[in-house]
This record gives structure tokens, sequence and C-alpha cells, in this order.
């Protein structure tokens, strides 16, 4: 899998799980999906997404490709 399938999966999976959260449990958990669109734009721009570190971490995706830039 590449590094950013995995990102895309994960924020994928963030933003469903945050509003399924907010909607059964608690309208604060729409902090997470909220997060995670702040987090994507700020990539954009920046070229910098905390995801790439901890998957690259993890060992998920190649070493040098980044979805964020």
């Amino acid at each position: 899998m590449t590094l950013e399938k995995a990102i895309r999966i994960l924020a994928g999976t963030l933003v469903l799980v945050g509003t399924a959260l907010a909607h059964w449990v608690s309208p604060w958990f729409h902090l997470i999906p909220a997060f995670v669109g702040l987090n994507l734009i700020q990539s954009s721009f920046t070229g910098f997404c905390p995801a790439e570190g901890i998957l690259q971490k993890l060992g998920i995706g190649k070493e040098g490709s980044s979805c964020c830039r």
C-alpha cells in the first residue's frame, strides 16, 4: 500500500467515525472531522503532514513519497 492511499484511508475513516460518534454519542465528536479537514488544508499549503510521519514510522508506504505535496 502506498503512503498516499494509507493517508486517504486514515482521513476517511476518522471523518466517518467522528461523524457517527457525533450522531450517536455527543456533538463534541464533530471536532474529529473538523481537525482532519483543517489538517488536510494546512498540509496542502505547508507540505507538512503529521500522519505521513506516523505512518512511515509504522512502516507503511515508501520513503520520500508524499500525498501532502
